[in-house]
């Protein structure tokens, strides 16, 4: 009927698709909205078009993507242990250190534990590279990049 091919319309459709779902994610205003498909080249009814369907459908959007968004374990708390092996039967000098740690995690109301266990080393080396994640966090970019995440 459209008298157009099939890979245009599944592209217009996909395009379409996007624009909606990334505009509702980031909740954009109207005037983001427009200025964003403005340079897309349409003309100005098919934009009012455009933004009045966004309008109308974004809490929609949201709440379907907050639906498919997968449930992520959270943190409830944490349990650790030292444990130091100070001889063996063959071996009567030896010092071998390891932490256990059982973290607690909150999943879909339920309660899971997860025991771990490591040494100093590698534990020392995990604290360095969070901390440096964190230390990441702070810089201006990821901060635009998180204020634009909400």
């Amino acid at each position: 009927k459209l008298n157009i091919g099939v890979d245009t319309l599944q592209h217009g459709i996909e395009g379409l698709t996007y624009l909606l779902t990334e505009s509702s994610k980031l909740m954009i205003s109207e005037i983001d909205f427009q200025e964003s498909i403005h340079v897309l080249g349409f003309s100005d009814e098919l934009n009012k078009l455009l933004l009045q369907l966004y309008l109308d459908n974004r809490k929609e959007i949201r709440s379907i993507l907050s639906e498919l968004a997968p449930k992520l374990p959270s943190y409830h708390s944490l349990e650790w242990r030292l444990d130091v092996q100070l001889a063996s039967r063959s071996l009567r000098q030896q010092i071998k250190p390891a932490v256990t740690m059982k973290l607690h995690l909150n999943e879909n109301e339920d309660q899971t534990a997860q025991v771990l266990q490591t040494d100093p080393a590698t534990l020392l080396h995990l604290i360095q590279q969070l901390e440096q994640a964190l230390g990441e966090m702070k810089t201006n970019h990821c901060r635009r990049i998180v204020r634009n995440m909400k």
